[in-house]
């Protein structure tokens, strides 16, 4: 099924459960099998976040092993990632600080925990109670130096975060070029991606089921509130994609907004149809050494690192998201928890998949962390399908415009003709 298609059925199928809800009287048998449907779907997202988490973040750091052989291309590479995504957490934060239609509107739940059938005992990272910096360092440095095997089965985020980044840096590190190993991870990664798009292809069934459990609170305020979440999503996606992004192109390349815009059209376009980064790939290697003068070399490395390690829209959606979610669902967060909530969608966007709706499983992270209930992930993919596409397209741009980075501060040619 086409990805337009799906997502006129996953509409379809919020639509029909809260129809059922509201014009069916009473049924025992009906609630109960949406009870049960419910936490089956989220039982089985909840089965793939921590191995899926660790092993996408484990197989991205491996992804920059070539960085030991690239010298200065890696380091300015990585380096512009770092920044641009940067950028984007700041771009967020203003807007859930200053720009937050949505808390005109009473949230959905007021007591989260009626809703945290699937996930509840996690442990929370964001705590209203770390009301300082210092009180939240204190926090991660417990999560995040813990057993690795207990962070998985206790599904406690940072420390699965913090091991799979450390184990990541010193295997690529070790390991010989020709090693087998990172091929083993990626195929690994890559069997978890498959039973996720299983799990999802149930979407519409687990969609209907929860739209039908929340019906009585879903009303005309909610869906206002999430049509003003994703105008604000779009709108900051649009800024980082249509000022940041080019405005970095015209001081590094002198190529003005508009005619950078314009040379990238094709892969922004394609970007766009497929929610795919990595499908957008090929176009953005071709556009980038034809349209941006870019050496094949460079391209070469900076690219796929880029569909694996380079996510600003991804980081910007999820960070904004998980504010708006913990508003809808009342839990509460104060000024560091919302701060840490950015940091966290950063950490867990690198290795995102770059394939449609691949944030998901990072999105799950997040909630988790700041002890939202996974079930409000189901009000979130109303929305979620149309504002993938575009902060894919702004993914794919980042892309492009590091390689223009690479090109002037990447260091010699000779440096780069090694591409991975």
């Amino acid at each position: 099924m086409s990805s337009s298609k799906f997502a006129l059925l996953v509409i379809a199928a919020a639509l029909l459960g809260w129809l059922c809800a509201q014009l069916l009287p009473p049924l025992e048998w009906l609630e109960q099998i949406t009870e049960l449907v419910r936490t089956a779907f989220f039982a089985a997202l909840k089965m793939l976040i921590a191995p899926l988490i660790f092993f996408s973040l484990l197989s991205g750091v491996m992804e920059l092993r070539n960085t030991r052989t690239m010298g200065r291309l890696g380091t300015v590479t990585l380096g512009y990632y770092l920044f641009t995504t940067g950028i984007a957490i700041t771009i967020g934060l203003i807007v859930v600080f200053f720009i937050h239609p949505w808390t005109a509107f009473v949230p959905l739940i007021q007591d989260p925990g009626a809703y945290a059938s699937v996930g509840a005992t996690a442990p929370r990272l964001i705590d209203p109670g770390d009301g300082s910096l210092f009180s939240l360092a204190n926090t991660l440095l417990q999560r995040m130096l813990s057993n690795p095997f207990a962070a998985l089965s206790d599904m406690n985020i940072l420390g699965i975060l913090v091991a799979a980044l450390l184990f990541g840096t010193a295997t690529a590190l070790t390991i010989a070029d020709d090693s087998p190993l990172p091929r083993i991870l990626a195929d690994v990664t890559q069997s978890l991606y498959r039973l996720a798009g299983w799990v999802l292809k149930a979407l519409p069934v687990g969609l209907f089921a929860i739209t039908y459990q929340l019906s009585a609170q879903i009303n005309l305020d909610t869906v206002a509130a999430l049509l003003q979440f994703s105008a604000v999503v779009l709108g900051a996606t649009l800024v980082h994609g249509l000022i940041v992004l080019p405005a970095i192109a015209w001081w590094v390349a002198g190529i003005p907004p508009w005619h950078f815009l314009q040379r990238i059209v094709q892969p922004l376009i394609t970007a766009l149809a497929t929610s795919s980064s990595a499908a957008t790939l090929p176009l953005s290697m071709a556009t980038a050494e034809q349209e941006l003068k870019v050496s094949r070399a460079r391209s070469a490395f900076v690219l796929p690192l880029g569909a694996t390690a380079n996510m600003d829209g991804t980081a910007l959606f999820e960070g904004i998201a998980a504010v708006f979610l913990a508003y809808m669902f009342g839990v509460e967060l104060g000024t560091v928890g919302i701060i840490a909530i950015f940091i966290v969608a950063m950490l867990s966007s690198v290795g995102a998949p770059g394939m449609p709706s691949g944030s998901m499983a990072g999105m799950q992270l997040v909630l988790i962390a700041a002890g939202i209930p996974l079930e409000a992930i189901g009000l979130l993919l109303l929305v979620e399908r149309p504002l993938d596409t575009f902060r894919t397209a702004v993914n794919v741009e980042g892309d492009l415009v590091g390689c223009l980075v690479a090109e002037r501060f990447g260091g010699a040619n000779s440096t780069a003709e090694q591409p991975s």
